[in-house]
Order: structure tokens, then sequence, then C-alpha cells
């Protein structure tokens, strides 16, 4: 089952204002630029870089996804690996709130 609306709105606007916290300078963003998606339940924070070879191809990866699991009334944490899948993140598995979620991603350097 999706996010309700208003807990989307509201979620929208939490991630907006940390992607807008996080976000390199202006004149750094064409090379590298932050962003987030959002899937059914899940979250999922990306990096946003030109290839190396031709700039006016513009690629999306994926670095940190939160996934809410109703039944716990929880937000599962996950991190992308090199091996090209999401792994439970096991400092901090999991968080009651969307802004749990964020500040453990900003606190991980």
């Amino acid at each position: 089952m999706a996010l309700h609306d208003l807990e989307l709105k509201k979620i929208e606007n939490t991630l907006n204002a940390f992607i807008e916290k996080i976000r390199p300078t202006i004149h750094i963003r064409p090379e590298l630029d932050f962003g987030f998606n959002i899937s059914g339940q899940s979250i999922e924070l990306v990096e946003i870089r030109p290839q190396w070879d031709n700039k006016s191809i513009i690629h999306r990866r994926a670095f940190a996804k939160a996934t809410f699991v109703k039944r716990q009334e929880a937000w599962k944490i996950y991190w992308f690996r090199a091996s090209g899948k999401w792994e439970s993140y096991e400092p901090v598995a999991s968080v009651p709130s969307i802004e749990k979620f964020l500040e453990t991603v900003e606190a991980d350097k």
C-alpha cells in the first residue's frame, strides 16, 4: 500500500528541505547534485552526475533507501552496495520517522 497523500506531501517537504541543506554550491551542481525518488513505500536518496565522457548523459545513482513497514510503524534503512544490491544499514537498521532516517544519513560519513 502506498503512502497517503497527506503523508506523502509531508515527506516530500521534509526531503526537499534536506536536499537543499546538503546540495553543493550552485557552481558545482552541474557536476554533482542530489535528489530523491519516491516509489510506493520507499524513498531513495540519489546522487546526480553527468557521465564522465558525455556530459549530456545524466546518471541518478541511489545511495540510501528507507522503506516504511506499516506493521512495525518504522522505516527500514538500506544502503546500496557496489555489488548493485541493497543491504540493511547495520549501525541503524530502522527508525521511527523520515526525519530520523535523514539524520542517520547525514551522520554517516
